[in-house]
């Protein structure tokens, strides 16, 4: 019966927990970023730091990371415009290729032209808009929020550092310490992966376009590189667009169907098989797990969540594995024995 209500006690614990981290996704995503990112740049600004003031090798790292991180979404934006001013100038086939559609489905018995007036109008238009417009605003707000706190927490590193070790508790200043070094670690070897896996795909994407005729195929390469830093959803926008400009290129539908396939085959072995394997080996995370932690916190936390999920998961498998009471967990999950502290 103690055994049981521990159980159910613990499982409560849990729901509760996850409902307070989804309830406050605007105040924890934003840490999250800056937490991620801070560890990533965090040798940049202690090395820069050991031979210049520290507010200015602070200037200079964190207008490094702010450069690195709006150049790739400068990459994504050029590409998109390229296509884009070509979607724009093929409209009248777009057009014809609409008709066609229509007349086909009308002839099989599907009104598709009364169902893209009844639902398609100038108010859906302007709620999409509205729409856009408010997530573009709130991107924006969460990236300065999250700025901020990566400004702030470069400038505490070290004294955090120093008030654990002045802990009193000599077991939890250790795992603290050490867990904090290793997940830091592990977060720049998740991105180091993520990169190569992501030129993987880039080129794979642009030779398959450049080879199959696609227009574009430098700019379907860049584009599938940058959204490949979001699982899942990015990867599904790198082989949309270029299926859409398919239909104007090439006369038949097999055609169309074979691009959009190959595009997707290339996306799943890389982003479902390779990458995960790779992931895995390099980090001590179950494979199933990755898969697992994108979809549970996208769940969470929308598109952020599936791009930060996989380095949570990682920071709790790493704590874990430092605590002596929890590293039967990073063992289930990936961790090895040799990882986890001496036990006194």
């Amino acid at each position: 019966m103690t055994g049981g209500l521990k159980i159910t006690t613990g499982i409560i614990a849990a729901v509760l927990v996850i409902a307070a981290v989804a309830q406050a996704r605007s105040v924890l995503a934003p840490l999250a970023a800056a937490l991620f990112i801070i560890a990533i740049v965090w040798p940049v600004q202690e090395r820069l730091q050991s031979w210049l003031p520290k507010l200015l090798a602070l200037a200079i790292t964190v207008v490094v990371t702010t450069t690195t991180c709006v150049a790739f979404a400068s990459l994504a934006a050029w590409g998109f415009g390229r296509v884009g001013r070509s979607l724009i100038a093929d409209a009248a086939r777009y057009q014809a290729f609409y008709d066609a559609a229509v007349i086909w489905l009308d002839g099989h018995g599907v009104s598709f032209a009364g169902l893209w007036a009844e639902h398609f109008n100038v108010g859906w238009l302007l709620r999409i808009t509205q729409y856009v417009t408010g997530r573009v605003n709130t991107t924006l707000s969460f990236w300065l929020i999250a700025l901020v706190y990566v400004v702030l927490g470069l400038l505490e590193v070290e004294d955090a550092g120093r008030r654990i070790q002045r802990l009193e508790n000599r077991t939890a200043a250790r795992i603290l310490l050490k867990g904090s070094k290793a997940t830091a670690a592990k977060f720049r070897q998740y991105m180091l992966v993520r990169t190569q896996m992501s030129a993987v795909t880039g080129l794979l994407v642009g030779l398959f376009a450049a080879v199959t005729g696609l227009p574009f195929a430098f700019e379907w390469g860049v584009i599938a590189f940058v959204l490949n830093y979001i699982p899942f959803i990015g990867p599904f926008i790198a082989t949309l667009f270029p299926t859409l400009l398919a239909m104007t290129q090439f006369e038949s539908w097999p055609a169309v169907f074979g691009v959009f396939a190959c595009l997707n085959v290339i996306q799943f072995v890389v982003g479902s098989y390779v990458e995960p394997r790779v992931a895995g080996s390099t980090l001590s995370i179950s494979p199933f797990l990755v898969l697992f932690a994108i979809f549970f916190w996208s769940s969470l936390w929308g598109l952020f969540g599936t791009f930060i999920g996989v380095p949570i998961t990682l920071a709790i498998l790493t704590f874990c594995a430092e605590s002596p009471s929890a590293a039967w967990i990073a063992d289930l999950f990936g961790g090895t024995p040799e990882d986890r502290p001496e036990t006194s």
